[in-house]
Protein backbone atom coordinates (compact mmCIF):
# COMPACT_ATOMS: atom_id res chain seq x y z
CA UNK A 1 0.00 0.00 0.00
CA UNK A 2 2.93 2.37 0.50
CA UNK A 3 3.48 4.85 -2.12
CA UNK A 4 -0.20 4.84 -3.36
CA UNK A 5 -2.08 7.65 -3.87
CA UNK A 6 -4.76 9.27 -1.44
CA UNK A 7 -7.92 8.07 -3.30
CA UNK A 8 -6.44 4.47 -3.22
CA UNK A 9 -5.90 4.61 0.36
CA UNK A 10 -9.10 5.43 1.23
CA UNK A 11 -10.92 2.76 -1.03
CA UNK A 12 -8.51 -0.06 0.76
CA UNK A 13 -9.62 1.91 3.91
CA UNK A 14 -13.62 1.95 3.02
CA UNK A 15 -13.00 -1.71 1.94
CA UNK A 16 -11.79 -2.52 5.51
CA UNK A 17 -14.20 -1.37 6.90
CA UNK A 18 -17.15 -3.05 5.04
CA UNK A 19 -15.11 -6.27 4.92
CA UNK A 20 -14.88 -5.95 8.95
CA UNK A 21 -19.12 -4.86 8.76
CA UNK A 22 -19.43 -8.14 6.25
CA UNK A 23 -17.70 -10.56 8.10
CA UNK A 24 -18.33 -9.44 12.02
CA UNK A 25 -21.53 -9.25 14.08
CA UNK A 26 -19.67 -6.90 16.41
CA UNK A 27 -19.11 -4.87 14.14
CA UNK A 28 -22.49 -4.38 12.76
CA UNK A 29 -23.62 -4.10 16.38
CA UNK A 30 -21.37 -1.12 16.95
CA UNK A 31 -22.64 0.37 13.71
CA UNK A 32 -26.56 -0.07 15.10
CA UNK A 33 -25.23 1.78 18.19
CA UNK A 34 -23.24 4.40 16.46
CA UNK A 35 -26.69 4.96 14.39
CA UNK A 36 -28.46 5.62 17.64
CA UNK A 37 -25.94 7.60 18.61
CA UNK A 38 -26.03 9.82 15.90
CA UNK A 39 -29.82 10.00 16.34
CA UNK A 40 -29.83 11.01 19.94
CA UNK A 41 -27.45 13.59 18.64
CA UNK A 42 -29.98 15.42 16.32
CA UNK A 43 -32.83 14.74 19.01
CA UNK A 44 -31.28 15.95 22.12
CA UNK A 45 -29.36 19.06 20.16
CA UNK A 46 -26.90 19.37 22.44
CA UNK A 47 -23.42 22.00 21.96
CA UNK A 48 -20.55 20.80 19.59
CA UNK A 49 -18.54 19.54 22.65
CA UNK A 50 -20.91 16.82 22.98
CA UNK A 51 -21.23 16.00 19.32
CA UNK A 52 -17.18 16.01 19.50
CA UNK A 53 -17.34 13.58 22.48
CA UNK A 54 -19.62 11.18 21.29
CA UNK A 55 -18.32 11.31 17.80
CA UNK A 56 -14.93 10.51 18.88
CA UNK A 57 -16.17 7.78 21.58
CA UNK A 58 -18.21 6.12 18.84
CA UNK A 59 -14.73 5.80 16.12
CA UNK A 60 -12.97 4.63 18.90
CA UNK A 61 -15.41 1.46 19.85
CA UNK A 62 -15.75 1.01 15.71
CA UNK A 63 -12.10 1.21 15.53
CA UNK A 64 -11.11 -1.02 18.16
CA UNK A 65 -13.61 -3.95 17.14
CA UNK A 66 -12.03 -3.64 13.64
CA UNK A 67 -8.30 -4.08 15.38
CA UNK A 68 -9.98 -6.67 17.94
CA UNK A 69 -11.24 -8.89 14.56
CA UNK A 70 -8.21 -8.37 12.40
CA UNK A 71 -5.71 -9.13 15.16
CA UNK A 72 -8.26 -12.37 15.54
CA UNK A 73 -8.59 -13.47 11.75
CA UNK A 74 -4.52 -13.53 11.96
CA UNK A 75 -4.54 -15.33 15.03
CA UNK A 76 -6.98 -18.32 13.19
CA UNK A 77 -5.54 -18.02 10.22
CA UNK A 78 -1.23 -18.51 11.34
CA UNK A 79 -2.17 -20.28 14.76
CA UNK A 80 -5.73 -22.77 14.46
CA UNK A 81 -5.17 -25.03 16.80
CA UNK A 82 -5.80 -23.88 20.13
CA UNK A 83 -2.57 -21.83 22.07
CA UNK A 84 -2.97 -20.77 25.97
CA UNK A 85 -1.34 -17.60 23.99
CA UNK A 86 -3.47 -16.86 21.83
CA UNK A 87 -6.49 -17.29 23.34
CA UNK A 88 -4.94 -14.94 26.27
CA UNK A 89 -4.32 -12.38 22.96
CA UNK A 90 -7.70 -12.47 22.04
CA UNK A 91 -8.87 -12.12 25.97
CA UNK A 92 -7.09 -9.20 26.01
CA UNK A 93 -7.83 -7.10 22.68
CA UNK A 94 -11.64 -8.00 23.96
CA UNK A 95 -11.02 -6.56 27.29
CA UNK A 96 -9.79 -3.16 25.80
CA UNK A 97 -12.97 -3.19 23.07
CA UNK A 98 -15.16 -3.86 26.16
CA UNK A 99 -13.58 -0.98 28.07
CA UNK A 100 -13.87 1.57 25.35
CA UNK A 101 -17.80 0.60 25.05
CA UNK A 102 -17.93 0.97 29.00
CA UNK A 103 -16.71 4.83 28.32
CA UNK A 104 -19.04 5.14 25.48
CA UNK A 105 -21.91 3.99 27.40
CA UNK A 106 -20.68 7.04 30.72
CA UNK A 107 -20.37 9.55 27.65
CA UNK A 108 -24.12 8.64 26.61
CA UNK A 109 -25.64 8.61 30.16
CA UNK A 110 -23.61 11.91 30.94
CA UNK A 111 -25.49 13.05 27.84
CA UNK A 112 -28.66 12.05 28.19
CA UNK A 113 -28.48 13.33 31.89
CA UNK A 114 -27.04 16.68 30.72
CA UNK A 115 -29.99 17.08 28.26
CA UNK A 116 -32.84 16.45 30.59
CA UNK A 117 -31.23 19.12 32.64
CA UNK A 118 -31.50 21.33 29.84
CA UNK A 119 -35.08 20.22 28.78
CA UNK A 120 -35.10 23.35 26.13
CA UNK A 121 -34.84 20.17 23.07
CA UNK A 122 -38.01 18.71 24.85
CA UNK A 123 -40.42 21.92 24.80
CA UNK A 124 -39.16 22.59 21.40
CA UNK A 125 -40.07 18.65 20.56
CA UNK A 126 -44.07 19.22 22.18
CA UNK A 127 -44.28 22.49 20.65
CA UNK A 128 -44.05 24.52 23.79
CA UNK A 129 -40.79 26.60 22.64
Amino acid sequence: MKNRNFIERLGFAIAGLVAGARRERSIRTHLVFAALAALALVVLRPGPVWWALVTVVVALVVALELVNSAVETVIDRLHPERHEEMRAAKDMLAGAVLLISVAALVVALMLMIDSVQNVHWLAALIGVA
